[in-house]
């Protein structure tokens, strides 16, 4: 009841996106659904399993966009005083796999009742032509299947919300993974092990915390300098200071590469065998969209580094340092953007003409895929706006100017747009070409 009412309480754009998942989730029932009618007409297992199998997509794809729409819905987002109430981390996360449960329920439900239209079960006239391959018309509808078939989406979906919303301990501070208990039970902070008699050197201990109250002088240190650099700033110069940068860039480069050139490497051999758009093309496809999706963090993360290269004023400075700050949250959906417009592109190559039954599903699967990668990726921008609002406010209070911030999201997209279009169009043309020889 408690996820009904956030649910019908939310914001308009929430509501949108939570509609967007339902849309996707009915799109995906309906290919799902249309995979078992053909399975129904067609005596050979193969073939309908391979339509299964390119069902797979889109699933994720709805999958990927209900986790993505559940991270940024604020009504389940942890609040100072909700534990007092009741709703903890824990509550609120099932919350959130509830409410994405419900509406990937909406649109299972609405997606068997096409179905179940189309076919003409509902009101006695079915669709003709070329359509009656895959809705199996004329042929009793195995229920439990299709039930089967059409939980999957919600199920999937909530599942993977609750994974990515589930309570996690800080890594540093007071995190259980850091408390460890020393000898004869004393509390410590540190996994690293003393050897025997350690507490009884002179001196350790004392060297050890006056290690800790140096790094803490220097912390203070580095914090007042950033306060006296911000206040140089408040004079209303466009010379703003930027967020804090994060030391370590993704480390998804090298398997997302290697990942990359396997599923090349498979397509060129589906095409040297002749078994274009079976398991191996869809295989190679599969490979080639993961090492896409893997090296999209570290290339954001990069492209804020070339930002700031060779003597960067205010405006690269700013920009460069958002950018691989959110290298994680906007690099990841944008590479799967890459992923599925290079896909999309090698499987004009695969795709059978002399099947008109196959014409519809393929533009709708494209669509649906297309479609919620890119929902995805707004929904991502969103979540990094929302991220940084305390900062964009503090910037502003400083003297920042609107349009400042403004060139600096304007100048970050250029950048990744100039990276990561050029890399989407040598993937495609590397995918389609052993595919279409």
């Amino acid at each position: 009841m408690l996820a009904l009412r956030l649910t019908l309480g939310a914001q308009p754009a929430v509501q949108i996106r939570r509609l967007l998942v339902a849309g996707a989730s009915a799109g995906t029932g309906f290919l799902l659904l249309s995979a078992l009618g053909h399975a129904l007409s067609h005596p050979d297992p193969a073939a309908s399993a391979l339509r299964l199998a390119w069902c797979t997509a889109p699933l994720a794809a709805t999958v990927y966009l209900a986790v993505a729409v559940a991270r940024t819905d604020p009504a389940t987002r942890p609040r100072p005083g909700l534990s007092a109430v009741g709703l903890g981390p824990v509550k609120l996360m099932a919350i959130s796999a509830a409410t994405t449960a419900a509406s990937c329920l909406i649109g299972s439900v609405l997606a068997l009742l096409v179905f179940l239209q189309l076919r003409g079960d509902l009101t006695g006239m079915p669709l003709g032509g070329g359509a009656r391959e895959f809705l199996a018309a004329g042929r009793p509808l195995p229920l439990p299947a299709a039930l089967t078939l059409l939980a999957l989406v919600p199920l999937s979906a909530s599942t993977a919300v609750a994974m990515s919303l589930r309570p996690r301990e800080p890594v540093t501070g007071a995190g259980r993974a850091a408390r460890t208990y020393g000898r004869f039970g004393a509390y410590r902070r540190t996994p690293a092990r003393e050897s025997f008699g350690a507490y009884g050197r002179f001196g350790r201990q004392f060297g050890a915390a006056a290690r800790a109250r140096s790094t803490a002088t220097e912390a203070q240190e580095q914090d007042g300098t950033q306060g006296e650099a911000a206040e140089e700033t408040a004079d209303g110069s466009p010379a703003v200071v930027p967020p804090p940068v994060p030391t370590a860039a993704p480390s998804g480069l090298p398997w997302g590469v290697a990942v990359l050139a396997v599923g090349v490497a498979v397509e060129a051999l589906t095409s040297r065998t002749g078994s274009g758009g079976g398991p191996a093309a869809f295989l190679g496809l599969a490979l080639t969209s993961l090492g896409l999706a893997l090296v999209g963090p570290a290339l954001a993360h990069l492209c804020g580094r070339l930002l700031q290269a060779v003597r960067p004023g205010a405006l690269r400075l700013l920009a460069g340092r958002v950018l691989m700050t959110e290298a994680t949250r906007i690099g990841r959906p944008l590479g799967v953007v890459c992923a599925v417009v290079s896909a999309a592109y090698a499987m004009a190559s695969l795709h059978d003409r002399d099947d008109p039954s196959a014409g519809p599903l393929v533009v709708l699967g494209v669509l649906l895929v297309a479609g919620c990668t890119v929902a995805t990726l707004l929904t991502a921008a969103v979540e990094a706006k929302q991220a940084h609002a305390d900062t964009t406010a503090s910037l502003r209070r400083l003297g920042a100017p609107a349009g400042t911030l403004r060139r600096a999201a304007v100048l970050r997209a250029v950048a990744l747009l100039a990276l990561f279009g050029p890399l989407t169009v040598a993937v495609a043309e590397l995918s389609a070409w052993p595919l279409g020889g």
